[in-house]
């Protein structure tokens, strides 16, 4: 896969769809058009992600489309995701890749350029940089929060791997993101909690690919 070529990612949260199953939600994200999904659910128990990873497993094979999990390796391992993506707190990217093996994808969380280069060195396949304008959906500290279009310009000019900016993105305020040298950007709210999360990724592409 050429993670170049994405431009729109996913990130579940069950808790924010509108009271509908994730899977759902993903089915319609991938009609719109969107090139990668990450199983994040946090609210939801091992057993419940380890359930909801097999079916999403499914929709995304038959789509074409990778499948990444948040956080948990093992997992990823037991769906047969795609990757993994870590958090500054997170297990390695060397114990993701002797776990997942030497072809999985594994990203990894950046705040700073510090962190950015750091990630790389250690063998990230790419970064999600942010949160661009402030986020609710996780805690951060202030200094993560908000960290602007400027910031994802350095972070992007610090590397070579792929750039996703992450954090209160929506096809309203994509395209400065991207225009600031990220390779793509990253959802949450913005398509889970859509009325039409079909119809908002769409937009999502449109506001990036344009």
């Amino acid at each position: 896969m050429n993670i170049n070529e994405w431009r729109t990612y996913l990130v579940t949260a069950a808790s924010r769809s509108a009271g509908r199953a994730t899977p759902e939600v993903v089915a319609a994200a991938l009609d719109g058009g969107v090139d990668v999904v990450q199983l994040r659910d946090k609210a939801t128990s091992a057993r419940e992600r380890y359930e909801t990873g097999l079916r999403l497993r499914e929709l995304t094979a038959e789509a074409g489309v990778p499948l990444i999990v948040n956080d948990r390796i093992d997992l990823a391992a037991a769906v047969d995701a795609d990757g993994v993506h870590l958090g500054q707190a997170d297990l390695p990217v060397a114990v993701a890749r002797e776990r997942l093996g030497e072809d999985a994808v594994v990203g990894v969380s950046a705040s700073t350029v510090e962190q950015a280069e750091a990630a790389e060195a250690a063998g990230a396949d790419y970064l999600g940089a942010g949160a661009v304008y402030g986020t609710d959906s996780k805690d951060v500290s202030g200094d993560r929060d908000g960290i602007g279009a400027e910031r994802i310009a350095a972070v992007a000019d610090a590397v070579d791997v792929p750039v996703f900016g992450i954090g209160g993105i929506d096809a309203g305020n994509a395209a400065p993101v991207v225009e600031a040298g990220a390779t793509g950007v990253a959802a949450l709210s913005a398509i889970t909690a859509a009325e039409d999360p079909a119809a908002a990724t769409a937009a999502l592409r449109e506001a990036v690919t344009r």
